[in-house]
């Protein structure tokens, strides 16, 4: 099955074999490779890496049948002389510049839910000033990438595991879900139209940030009733400015500050999770350090380092390589390229692989011991970010993992750049517009 969408305001007509939405004008139109209701229940409803729970799933299938459709979208696009102009390439900072055109789709539980979706131009959003997301910080937003790849085509990377997130997220912050694969349609229109954002560069990308917020108009603690569903693009380059890929982070790691606990939403992926770690990342910027590496309990846990999750490759008691990183256990994100990297690596099959607890009292012990190979980052804004150096408890720590022969941190780093970029055709872990 091959599901295509019109860019250019064409219509649209069922398909008489499959019944899928096609646009009846043969050219200037998005082509989106393989049966993505099939690839989304597939990796969604099985990919305990990311325990989006069964249950879970059942429940965004039944908000999946009151949400909003592709077919129903509205495009409306910026006039010419609105158009910004294309920032080169080298002068691309992480969320500085935004392309030509938003998407945006409003829920009203008064009106019966979801109304009609929308792509517009670039505007600012209004609300009313007692809107819950000003108050109470009602909601949630994701991060993903589109690559221009070898072969000049714009792919995605598992889109569906983050709307799968995403509506965890909203479920949490009581906001409304949608269907995974109806929003995924639409952001791939907004691609579309915004095209020549995504950048002619291995060392770029177009950065996705689709956001829900809360927009009740009423003060008080409670569950929205409307809600904006909206999504923008920017193009980006590193996530660390002045990064250079042989060359790791230096962490601050002091356990006065604590990233999420047990039972709160840690797990999610809220502004109430970020907000308060800027002041220390701001003191970890003061002793000339780049980031944080955020640790929880009396016995020093490590968790996630900034806003990535953490990886550990060290020789165990047994003269063995392993792979280790903390388990899904509500304190951490289940972050797309943490799943990714787990399932390379149980490919791989060349060391053991754990999901365990790593305090830093192992971390100290394993670095005396030189038995520490590497510590590294992982996410979707920096990919794989190797970690050279962590401050803790009045002790720096000099991790080799930059001086490993092989690393291994590169090894998923280029696999999975491979991926992206169009390197590995038809990868099931991508999804390709035309």
């Amino acid at each position: 099955m091959e599901f295509v969408v019109a860019s250019g305001g064409y219509p649209l007509i069922e398909c008489s074999t499959c019944s899928e939405k096609k646009c009846e004008v043969g050219k200037g139109f998005l082509l989106v490779r393989g049966s993505l209701l099939k690839q989304i229940h597939k990796n969604v409803r099985y990919s305990s890496s990311l325990k989006i729970l069964d249950q879970e799933v059942l429940q965004g299938e039944l908000e999946a049948e009151r949400s909003f459709k592709y077919s129903d979208i509205a495009v409306r696009l910026a006039p010419p002389h609105l158009l910004q102009p294309k920032p080169n390439v080298s002068d691309l900072r992480f969320g500085k510049y935004f392309t030509d055109h938003m998407f945006k789709v409003y829920y009203h539980e008064a009106l019966g839910g979801w109304q009609t979706p929308e792509i517009t131009p670039l505007e600012n959003l209004v609300f009313h000033p007692a809107a819950k997301v000003l108050h109470y910080a009602i909601e949630a937003f994701e991060g993903m990438k589109a690559y221009r790849g070898i072969d000049g085509k714009i792919r995605l990377f598992r889109p569906e595991l983050n709307m799968a997130r995403m509506n965890a997220s909203a479920r949490r912050m009581g906001l409304p879900g949608f269907s995974s694969i109806e929003f995924i349609k639409c952001c791939t229109r907004l691609i579309g139209i915004d095209q020549e954002w995504v950048p002619h560069s291995e060392a770029s990308s177009l950065y996705i940030r689709p956001t829900i917020v809360g927009i009740d108009p009423t003060l008080g603690v409670s569950s929205s009733e409307s809600a904006l569903l909206y999504v923008i693009l920017c193009p980006v380059g590193s996530y660390f400015a002045g990064e250079k890929r042989t060359e790791g982070v230096s962490l601050l790691a002091d356990p006065r500050y604590t990233r999420a606990w047990p039972g709160g939403c840690g797990d999610r992926k809220v502004g109430s999770n970020y907000a308060p770690t800027i002041r220390v990342q701001k003191e970890a910027a003061e002793k000339g350090l780049q980031q944080v590496l955020w640790l929880y309990g009396e016995d020093h846990q490590v968790t996630e380092v900034g806003t990535m999750n953490i990886f550990m490759f060290h020789i165990n008691e047994d003269g063995e390589k392993q792979l280790v990183t903390p388990p899904l256990d509500g304190l951490i994100l289940p972050g797309i390229t943490r799943s990714s990297i787990l399932e390379l690596a149980r490919d791989i099959n060349e060391f053991k692989i754990t999901e365990r607890t790593i305090t830093m009292e192992e971390v100290c012990r394993l670095v005396a011991e030189n038995r520490l190979l590497e510590l590294f980052g992982a996410g979707t804004a920096c990919v794989v970010s190797p970690i050279s150096y962590i401050e803790y408890m009045g002790q720096g720590l000099h991790i080799p993992t930059c001086d490993q022969p092989e690393p291994l941190y590169k090894k998923f780093l280029k696999t999975l750049l491979d991926i992206q970029y169009g390197y590995v055709p038809g990868h099931p872990w991508t999804w390709e517009i035309d």
